[in-house]
């Protein structure tokens, strides 16, 4: 086969698969409002394309329900900035339910898009040169999704060229409040910024806003980047698919795309000073 045959194959393997973009779900309307615009934003990346919005849980529609009603190849990619109990458990479970053919992209982060739009969202909130910098996130019992976190921190240090550490509101270590007191006690910074690492607002970014901190950037919400970073996790989710089912890559295949992948675009700079 020429190249010039297996890409068009390629091509009209994406457009004839469907984009399902999951959410976790929340009770804040906001939230789902930021969602929503940014599945407008993915629609209008690549006109015609088939996308979908649906949740795991809190919010509608659920994607049990999108999944059963959508006819012909699917592509989930989750609407998480890291590995966790949602990513592994809670999302293969409903997806292996449903529609088990289905393949599972990584998680959003770690990535550089997303760094792109958090020095955006700190530029607009203020950030000074000498601003000491620590990264919100929501938190999670799992090692790995921590881990996830800790890599997209490396990345901000080296966008902004100064450190930056990696703090949860719930969840993980150091806590928020913990990392806020280590960059007053332990730096010459004059003020201390919080980068939110969470898409939308409700409750963890309610929790940053009522820290200690002199300044607290906006979610990430809705972004032409981060709608790029939806359609990159999908090509990759139908790029290892196409390799599963290659000669000689049959041992590649897999239901879900190793975490793996968002481990190494976490580490592929050297860090700055990370704390």
């Amino acid at each position: 086969m020429t190249t010039r045959s297996m890409t068009t194959r390629s091509m009209t393997t994406r457009s004839m698969t469907t984009l399902v973009m999951a959410g976790h779900g929340a009770r804040d309307e906001r939230w789902s409002a930021v969602l929503a615009d940014l599945a407008g934003r993915v629609r209008r990346l690549r006109p015609g394309h088939r996308v979908r919005l649906a949740f795991l849980e809190l919010s509608t529609p659920p994607l049990a329900d999108v999944l059963a009603a959508t006819v012909g190849p699917v592509v989930v990619v989750p609407l998480l900035l890291a590995g966790g109990y949602h990513a592994h458990v809670d999302l293969p479970a409903i997806i292996a339910g449903v529609r088990p053919d289905a393949r599972v992209a990584g998680p959003l982060g770690p990535h550089p898009l997303l760094t792109s739009v958090l020095a955006r969202r700190l530029a607009a909130a203020g950030l000074r040169p000498g601003d000491a910098v620590v990264l919100g996130a929501a938190g999670s019992a799992d090692p790995s999704a921590l881990d996830d976190v800790r890599a997209a921190a490396r990345l901000l240090s080296v966008r902004l060229s100064r450190p930056v550490t990696a703090a949860f509101a719930a969840g993980g270590t150091p806590t928020l409040a913990d990392a806020l007191t280590r960059a007053r006690t332990t730096r010459t910074a004059p003020r201390v910024a919080v980068a939110s690492y969470l898409l939308a607002p409700g409750h963890f970014h309610g929790r940053l806003a009522d820290s200690s901190a002199d300044l607290v950037s906006a979610p990430l919400g809705a972004d032409d980047d981060l709608a790029a970073l939806v359609w990159t996790r999908f090509d990759e989710a139908v790029e290892e698919a196409q390799l599963s089912r290659a000669p000689r890559a049959s041992s590649r295949s897999s239901l879900t795309m190793s975490p793996a992948l968002s481990s190494r675009e976490g580490s592929e700079s050297t860090p700055v000073n990370v704390s």
